[in-house]
């Protein structure tokens, strides 16, 4: 019976060695939403190439339909960081003095566009004033769109906004209940293919450039300033292969988000996928600050969003590619 007793006090403390050691193994794990489309291609590039693990990075994945959803995983704590345009990071900073943008890994001015019905009589950029324009409220096709009415012409200022979740564009564009939407790729151009002869696509490249990056809260910074190096390092890595490589990493697109190579070629071309982070990104920031506090009516911050954006992790992986001056 002693025996026994032994061995069975043997093989607990084992048991409990190990779950403690897989308990531990887990919590080293970083979290990170990702948001579905060709800004996330580095990402999607560092899984495919085994990047993160060359680093020695422990990473989980969340997709997410948008920036903003992969910013509310974030903030519930479903995910640790979040992929995100940088007018998530100018929003939420409103409510939340401890967020940081540390490191766009792509940009792009073509990144949304307007996706209009020829039947609802649009054939050009001016014929969508007066017409229902879906969008998606608190996203950057949002601040786009309300950059595009600000303008004396394209959509004019008497078109009729209509607030909807990204998956429900290309269905409300086919049964007729909006004429047009702004939204993102590869949203957009998946709707305009769906409508067929029937859809156009509209673009303006010098109206707005996106910059699409990782959001942390400064308390991760602190805790996982490691396993933060580490991702951008693989990042680093998935930007010299899509600069290297362009047709593996067309393909690796392809596959991720379900376009074709021809669309994954036009959505390649219409982004740059580069860390950094440049005085562009504050002037755009504070452009989105001012249009918050005038259109969604929130507060002015008290500080500069120059303090949102945190190149202190970017400076020690790659220093030439941040150009803020300070």
């Amino acid at each position: 019976m002693t025996k026994i007793r032994f061995w069975m006090r043997t093989w607990g403390l084992a048991l409990v060695s190990c779950c403690g050691f897989v308990v531990s193994a887990a919590a080293q794990t970083l979290s990170l939403g990702v948001s579905d489309g060709p800004v996330s291609l580095p990402i999607y590039v560092a899984q495919a190439n085994g990047y993160f693990d060359r680093e020695g990075l422990s990473l989980s994945t969340r997709s997410c339909s948008s920036g903003r959803d992969c910013y509310k995983l974030m903030a519930e704590g479903t995910v640790q960081l979040a992929t995100a345009a940088e007018l998530i990071a100018t929003l939420n900073s409103f409510t939340r003095q401890d967020l940081a943008y540390i490191a766009s890994i792509s940009a792009s001015s073509s990144q949304i566009k307007i996706v209009a019905r020829r039947s609802a009589g649009i054939a050009a950029p001016s014929q969508v004033a007066g017409k229902r324009v879906g969008t998606v409220q608190g996203s950057s096709a949002a601040y786009f769109l309300g950059r595009w009415l600000a303008l004396d012409n394209p959509l004019g200022r008497d078109s009729a906004i209509v607030s909807m979740e990204p998956g429900r564009i290309a269905a409300a564009l086919q049964r007729g209940e909006i004429d047009a939407a702004a939204i993102w790729e590869p949203v957009a151009s998946k709707a305009a293919a769906a409508l067929g002869s029937d859809g156009v696509l509209f673009e303006n490249p010098g109206l707005y450039t996106q910059q699409f990056g990782l959001i942390a809260s400064r308390a991760l910074i602190k805790t996982r300033e490691v396993d933060l190096l580490k991702l951008l390092r693989a990042l680093q890595q998935a930007e010299r292969f899509i600069a290297e490589q362009p047709l593996k990493a067309q393909q690796v697109m392809v596959v991720r988000l379900g376009v074709t190579p021809a669309q994954a070629a036009a959505q390649m071309r219409e982004h740059d996928f580069r860390l950094g982070l440049d005085f562009s990104l504050i002037d755009t920031m504070d452009s989105q600050a001012r249009w918050a506090i005038r259109e969604l009516r929130v507060q002015p911050r008290p500080d500069t969003l120059l303090n949102v954006v945190d190149p202190t992790l970017l400076r020690k992986v790659a220093p030439e590619a941040v150009q803020l001056g300070h």
